[in-house]
Order: C-alpha cells, then structure tokens, then sequence
C-alpha cells in the first residue's frame, strides 16, 4: 500500500494548504474508502476497500475537547471551512470547541460523522458541487 498520498492529506490540512475537497480527491485517487480521525489519541486511520488500515499519528491543536456537543458551534465551523473563509486548524479548533473528539470521513458514502464525548452524533453529507 502507498502511504504517501495519506501522509500528504495529513500534512497539508494541517499547514492549511489542502482544503476538504482537495483531500477527498486526493485520497479517493489512492483507493481510500473512509478515515478516521481521533482528535483525543491524536490519530488518523485510513480504512481500504480490502480491509488493510493504515495508521498516521497527527498533532491536533491543544485546544480542549469541551464536555458537551454543541450543534451550532460545530455547524458553525463546518460552514466557514466549506466557504474556506477558515482552513483545517481552525476548523479543528472550532469543532474540539464544540465538543467534536473526532469524526470519520466516509468518501465512498459521502458523509462525515462528528463524534461528541458523551456519543453525540453529528451527520454531515458532502456539500453537492458547484454547477
């Protein structure tokens, strides 16, 4: 398997240089169905059609994880990060202020599930694109 095109999403969403749609291409081009990222033990696994995983490690911003989910706050980064007005870190940083201890991607099924502390659950489907 090739790692690089995952460690190459990692690294440039977290430098802020690689938007969402920009990572899902990229990593639906290396054969990638779904990622997991935990914000709490601060990794990101990558999850193939053949049932192989690959493990990053990621350093999430030191911003604590509130106790309780906050629908609006995380709406609220969602947003600004599909109007790029903010970029990985910052959107990272908005969703762990709302409660948000990690997330999985699925590209294959074009959804996001934000995970909360406490089991909140959060469904995203991936914004339709531009005509």
């Amino acid at each position: 398997m090739n790692t690089e095109p995952m460690h190459q999403a990692i690294e440039g969403s977290l430098s802020g240089k690689l938007t969402f749609p920009q990572v899902v291409r990229i990593l639906a081009a290396a054969g990638v169905e779904s990622y997991s990222i935990d914000l709490i033990r601060g990794e990101d696994v990558f999850y193939m059609p053949d049932g192989t995983v690959h493990v990053e490690k990621m350093t999430p911003p030191a911003t604590p994880i509130a106790e309780n989910f906050s629908q609006p706050g995380l709406a609220a980064a969602i947003k600004a990060a599909q109007a790029d007005t903010i970029r990985y870190p910052e959107f990272l940083t908005q969703a762990m202020a709302a409660g948000v201890a990690g997330y999985r991607t699925y590209i294959t099924g074009k959804r996001v599930l934000y995970l909360g502390r406490k089991g909140d659950l959060h469904i995203e489907e991936f914004p339709r694109p531009k005509a």
